[in-house]
């Protein structure tokens, strides 16, 4: 009876301990950043020293690399709102859909914390941002705490706790150390750019940790108290969903004979280039007196004698649709959109070498084209690429095909059909505002076309994204709880 006894008191002694520790781990960022508040807000001057010298000297150094302030800003990036609200947003739509209803909660909550906590303190500090003999970075808003470095800490933990128990034990510790130089270089990131002192970085990343700890905590409580085992914070939060929070399966064969398949990639990408190449120097530059030329001529004159500020207007929005930014975010919602609902890396493997390939197809064949923008008022101004074939038509036909192909042949309810139209109508429309915006002849219309067609179509030959429906794949929901996920997926196929 005593052995038994013995047996129940260790894990329970193991929780208490660890939780002690967790606490006054907690405890600690907490009172560091109260203290810092206190030092920030009241000037203390051997802190304000260290701060300016640290600011100046940075900027002294860094400012003068071009390319190296190129890199900070991407990284610096990754903290920024528009990556935070995705990475949150995505996480929350694939653990609802996985019915992990208390986790999603816990990544909203933790999340808006965050939000709220960020600007609040903003203001109450009221601090000025660095000023730095040569500016090199862009921000809004006092300076106290960094939002990037709060906002990174806060949302790139909550996520690792939720999805930790998804991968192999050998591999979380990696992850954790990972996404800490992840958060720790965008800190760093912040006071190289100049935007920041080292004492708002430091702040927000004892803020964030401590945040993050309280909640984690307070989750770790209610499991408690529900019966679940204790579980240490390397397993994740909820270590029994693992299957649920895995992204999607270890495919044995995500590309069957995938040296064959590279090679045919490889020697597609060239056909296709010289393709291109072909087709785009005999309508730029031989094409004179036949039907390519007089098209060429006639309807981006029709267009000019056209415009109208309602027309400008609406072209303008049009082309946004096509541009790198629309086409890239509608490209994350959609791949962690099918690993929630398809648990396959396949269907994600085409989205994604669809888009890499139409940009260096896009790219390669604009260098080597250089074709000049039609004659009449270019209304987007200078482009830093030629003509031949037009980037944005060519982005948004591959995608929405895409799309549509992954999508279609994966349900029989009735809102497949939205991708199919929107396969066709999102590229028309961008190519009409780009030819009436003067950007684009119709033989750049018909070079996106023709890439598209091309790169699509070997894609789907070589990666067979589908290839798991034929084997009876399921939505990872219950079939019940199709319809209410309806209008969920019609909405995430449409523009943003």
């Amino acid at each position: 009876m005593t052995g038994v006894r013995e047996l129940l008191r260790r894990p329970l002694g193991h929780f208490t301990e660890r939780s002690l520790a967790g606490l006054a781990l907690i405890l600690g960022a907490g009172v560091g950043f109260g203290l810092l508040l206190v030092l920030v807000r009241v000037e203390w001057t051997p802190l304000y020293d260290v701060d300016h010298g640290i600011a100046a000297r940075l900027n002294e150094l860094i400012a003068p690399i071009g390319p190296l302030v190129t890199v900070l800003t991407a990284i610096t990036d990754l903290g920024g709102r528009p990556v935070i609200v995705w990475l949150v947003s995505v996480a929350v739509v694939g653990l609802l859909i996985r019915k992990q209803g208390r986790l999603a909660m816990y990544v909203i909550v933790t999340g808006l914390g965050a939000l709220v906590l960020d600007p609040s303190l903003k203001a109450l500090v009221d601090r000025l941002r660095p000023e730095v003999d040569v500016p090199i970075g862009t921000y809004a808003g006092q300076s106290f705490p960094s939002g990037h470095a709060l906002g990174s800490t806060v949302a790139y933990g909550a996520v690792l706790l939720v999805f930790l128990p998804a991968m192999a034990p050998r591999w979380r510790k990696p992850a954790i150390a990972l996404t800490g130089l992840v958060v720790f270089l965008i800190g760093f990131t912040r006071v190289a750019l100049g935007v920041h002192f080292l004492s708002d970085v430091l702040g927000a990343w004892l803020l964030g940790a401590a945040w993050l700890g309280v909640t984690a905590y307070a989750f770790r409580l209610w499991r408690l108290e529900r019966g679940r085992p204790p579980a240490s914070f390397t397993e994740g939060l909820e270590p029994e969903a693992a299957r649920d929070v895995t992204p999607a399966p270890d495919e044995e064969k995500l590309l069957p004979h995938a040296r064959a398949g590279i090679a045919e990639l490889l020697v597609g990408w060239v056909l296709i280039f010289g393709l291109l190449y072909g087709f785009g120097m005999y309508v730029s530059y031989h094409a004179g007196g036949t039907f390519f030329e007089r098209l060429d001529t006639a309807v981006p004159d029709w267009f000019d004698a056209q415009r109208t500020p309602t027309g400008d207007d609406v072209s303008y929005w049009w082309s946004k649709v096509g541009d790198t930014h629309a086409i890239l975010l509608i490209s994350l919602v959609f791949c962690p959109l099918v690993l929630a609902v398809w648990r396959r890396w396949r269907p994600v493997l085409f989205v994604a070498l669809t888009m890499f390939g139409e940009l260096s197809l896009f790219l390669a064949s604009a260098a080597a084209v250089d074709r000049p923008r039609p004659p009449i008022e270019n209304l987007d101004g200078p482009m830093p690429t030629s003509s031949f074939p037009s980037g944005h038509i060519a982005a948004t036909m591959c995608l929405w095909l895409a799309i549509a192909v992954v999508v279609f042949p994966r349900t029989d309810r009735w809102w497949r059909w939205v991708f199919v139209a929107l396969a066709v109508v999102m590229p028309v429309g961008v190519a009409v505002s780009r030819m009436y915006r003067g950007m684009h002849h119709p033989t750049d219309f018909m070079g996106a076309i023709l890439l598209t067609a091309c790169w699509v179509g070997l894609l789907y030959w070589v990666i067979r994204p589908n290839a798991d429906v034929h084997g009876g794949n399921q939505p990872a929901i219950e079939s019940e709880e199709v319809d209410t996920l309806d209008d969920e997926l019609a909405k995430a196929g449409r523009p943003a």
